[in-house]
């Protein structure tokens, strides 16, 4: 996996506008949480099926950025947390045990009619 590291509140407009040609896929991460990294390290492994970009969130360090992502979108912030963002809208998102690739490439597919 080929995560894009988001540590700018400026990419969040840069993700925003990518969703309208490409899904944009964001995982709000704790680096002092096991069940973040049993989550990140089970995406790691996982296939992708549908076209995104993936983005990962270190929220000890940016916190201020998870909380634009939590007004921008209106989702409340979890953590573990991913959210799938198409057409300037979050249209999946799913936190804790319930993150799954399956889930998240559901999401890709069922977006693009596949």
């Amino acid at each position: 996996m080929d995560w894009i590291p988001l540590d700018q509140e400026s990419q969040l407009e840069e993700i925003r506008q990518k969703s309208f040609s490409r899904a944009q896929v964001i995982l709000k991460y704790s680096v002092l949480c096991s069940l973040s990294a049993t989550i990140k390290d089970r995406l790691d492994r996982s296939e992708v099926i549908g076209d995104a970009d993936f983005y990962w969130l270190d929220l000890i360090r940016y916190r201020s950025i998870s909380n634009k992502i939590a007004e921008t979108y209106g989702v409340q912030h979890k953590s573990p947390q991913t959210l799938t963002i198409r057409n300037g809208q979050c249209v999946y998102h799913e936190s804790h045990m319930g993150i799954s690739m399956e889930k998240i490439n559901k999401s890709l597919t069922e977006m693009l009619g596949e």
